[in-house]
């Protein structure tokens, strides 16, 4: 991957005041709300095709390995996308207004570089 390659992660907390406002929801408004976002996820997807280098997906439960041993842990982190772009700053565009938090519960989304491996 080159400098031209950025990393999406989604974020969010399960204990955020949005996660609780989305929990408080009857049944058929998350089921509206979670149709609704769909649709928009959708239309980024389609939107942004030219540029997604993998769509990536959600992720799972957490384990960290330290000089203590394997232990399970949670985090924010809950998919991620890799896309091209010609900037930091074009690839973070990408991401404004993203359903992940425009409809849906999510925090946001932190872009980051995948840099070359020295040497690689």
């Amino acid at each position: 991957m080159s400098n031209d390659t950025y990393l999406a992660v989604f974020l969010g907390s399960k204990t955020s005041p949005k996660m609780a406002a989305w929990n408080a929801m009857s049944d058929a408004e998350r089921k509206a709300k979670e149709m609704e976002g769909m649709a928009a996820w959708k239309g980024w997807v389609e939107k942004h095709q030219g540029a997604i280098q993998a769509m990536g997906g959600p992720l799972g439960k957490t384990k960290k390995v330290d000089g203590k041993g394997i232990a399970d842990i949670a985090n924010e982190m809950g998919a991620f996308t890799v896309v091209s772009a010609a900037s930091h700053e074009a690839a973070a565009k990408m991401f404004e207004n993203h359903p992940h938090f425009a409809i849906f519960p999510g925090e946001r989304v932190e872009i980051m570089p995948v840099l070359p491996i020295p040497g690689g």
